[in-house]
């Protein structure tokens, strides 16, 4: 079985305002083949669907109200990207003025990583793989 990733769904406050973070900041290519989507330039087979919270047809006025409480903790979608360089990549995105969650550390294994918020809340961790 040949199993390869494809895409996702990640719940957005404003559509346009994390289109603007994603492409602008992370520099992502966007996407309008469908649902406005965004992916990482060197993986042009992975798309990043920005939908607001509740955008599936069938979602109560309850659900809606859900999805925004867990958006505004930070508590809805988590989202894992790899990188050369963290500590490079710590300092971009801070100097563009996301909100930090975690500084560059090094972890056990051989993994040094940081995280942000993007606008919405979601969270951002970025991981580099350091040689043993």
């Amino acid at each position: 079985m040949d199993l390869r990733f494809s895409s996702c769904t990640l719940v957005v406050h404003d559509v346009g305002s994390a289109l603007g973070f994603y492409r602008d900041v992370l520099g992502f290519t966007v996407w309008h083949d469908g649902p406005v989507s965004v992916g990482p330039p060197s993986q042009p087979d992975v798309r990043i669907v920005l939908e607001p919270p509740g955008a599936d047809r069938g979602a109560s006025p309850a659900d809606r109200s859900a999805i925004e409480d867990l958006l505004s903790k930070a508590l809805l979608s988590r989202l894992v990207f790899v990188t050369d360089d963290c500590d490079g990549t710590f300092e971009h995105i801070e100097a563009a003025g996301a909100e930090v969650m975690q500084e560059p550390i090094d972890r056990p294994g051989g993994v040094r990583d940081c995280a942000f918020l993007d606008p919405s809340g979601n969270l951002l961790r970025f991981i580099q793989r350091r040689a043993s």
